[in-house]
């Protein structure tokens, strides 16, 4: 018998919105990752529709975060894959996001092209810097609740955690967002926009130290969470809430040359939602 261990994961369904002899276009839930890497083997989209949906094999084109929701398209032939890659190598396809964030967004629409470097390899935070990336993310207020907002977001380029990192450096970041929100252990050691981070070491310290569930644990790193005494992993002590398995970030519509395609808006960006409350308040506590 083989033992594995696999951090927990979301135990919404894959809805598939569209397919065709050569694609799928499925609505990702949140807290599931797209395919097999690192910790995750059986608990990812492709894995499970392979197996327990009864695909062969499968070509994932665009590839959510983790915890990031919404419209997936999956090719069932590497040609079909290529294609619509190509297409988005060439940046010919609009990509259309929404978000829910602290604050009142300003009601006018905002183009913000702050470049973006990778802080480390060790762990997954992106920052603003002068000698970063260039990329660009287009944003409009939708809706506000009087504690937050609905934005919609449209990123011209596809760098890591791109929307996230862009709302954060404009003073607006996902309500819910376990890296980039206020409430982060390290969000006192970030700079305030358009000045230099100085001490980046202070920061990975910080998220490794306070590794929350999996994102951030390394089976070979030190860490105080006890280990399996066959094999010396971590063990998880207790299943994460739904809300911090699903980031308040969802992918609601793909267009390219001759295709569109949409994914239902989710439940948290309803004009009567109230559950952003408690995140507001940890913020800024």
């Amino acid at each position: 018998m083989v033992k594995k261990h696999e951090p927990p994961v979301t135990d919404q369904p894959i809805k598939i919105i569209y397919e065709d002899d050569g694609l799928l276009v499925v609505d990702k839930p949140g807290g599931i990752q797209v395919h097999p890497s690192g910790r995750y083997r059986h608990n990812t989209i492709v894995h499970v529709m392979t197996k327990e949906l009864g695909y062969n094999k499968l070509y994932p084109i665009n590839r959510l975060d983790r915890m990031t929701s919404g419209l997936m398209m999956i090719a069932k032939t590497s040609q079909r894959a290529a294609e619509i890659k190509k297409e988005l190598r060439e940046r010919t396809v609009e990509k259309e996001y929404v978000c829910r964030v602290i604050g009142l967004f300003p009601r006018e629409r905002i183009v913000c092209h702050a470049p973006i470097k990778q802080l480390s390899y060790i762990v997954p935070f992106n920052y603003v810097h002068n000698h970063g990336k260039d990329c660009t993310t287009v944003f409009e207020r939708l809706s506000y609740n009087g504690m937050t907002s609905i934005v919609r977001c449209k990123p011209l380029s596809g760098r890591t955690h791109q929307i996230r990192v862009h709302l954060r450096y404009l003073g607006y970041p996902i309500a819910n967002d376990p890296i980039y929100s206020y409430s982060a252990a390290w969000s006192h050691l970030l700079p305030s926009p358009h000045h230099s981070l100085d001490n980046p070491q202070k920061i990975i310290q910080s998220m490794l130290d306070t590794a929350s569930y999996d994102y951030m644990v390394d089976p070979f790193e030190e860490t105080d969470l006890p280990r399996c005494q066959e094999c010396s992993v971590p063990i998880i002590q207790k299943d994460p809430a739904p809300d911090e398995l699903s980031l308040w970030l969802h992918a609601v519509k793909y267009t390219g040359h001759s295709w569109s395609y949409n994914s239902p808006l989710p439940a948290w960006s309803d004009d009567l939602f109230n559950g952003d409350k408690s995140k507001v308040t940890a913020s800024f506590d």
